[in-house]
């Protein structure tokens, strides 16, 4: 699996265009991240609550890498992280939290978010 982030706003993975953030499980299963779940407790999905982190811990991983955009406006509450406590939790900004997934991907499980505007 290969991921880029050409531009603001948009995610390709494997040649396929995302106009909007997602996340990418272990076994290679992509889906829109559901940042309502955050918007509607906090006003912003810039904060990842863990009522949506929770939505997203269906299978087991060693890192959870999250692209927090292009400015690095998006981050885990503190119950969020929590709740990830016993894994190895990376937050980057999108561009270098591609990067590193591309190095991951194949030798670690990684579950990842990216956020891909501010």
């Amino acid at each position: 699996m290969r991921v880029e982030f050409p531009e603001f706003g948009r995610i390709v993975v494997d040649g396929k265009v995302y106009e909007g953030d997602i996340v990418i499980y272990p076994s290679g299963k992509i889906e829109e991240r559901k940042k309502w779940l955050s918007k509607n407790k906090h006003g912003t999905s810039h904060k990842l609550d863990p009522d949506e982190l929770r939505e997203y811990l269906t299978e087991d991983f060693d890192v959870l890498l999250v692209g927090t955009g292009a400015w690095g406006k998006l981050s885990l509450l503190p119950e969020s992280r929590e709740l990830v406590a016993n894994k190895e939790v990376i937050e980057k900004p999108t561009g270098e939290a591609v990067e590193l997934f591309n190095g991951l991907w194949g030798k670690r499980k990684v579950l990842a978010i990216f956020h891909v505007t501010c």
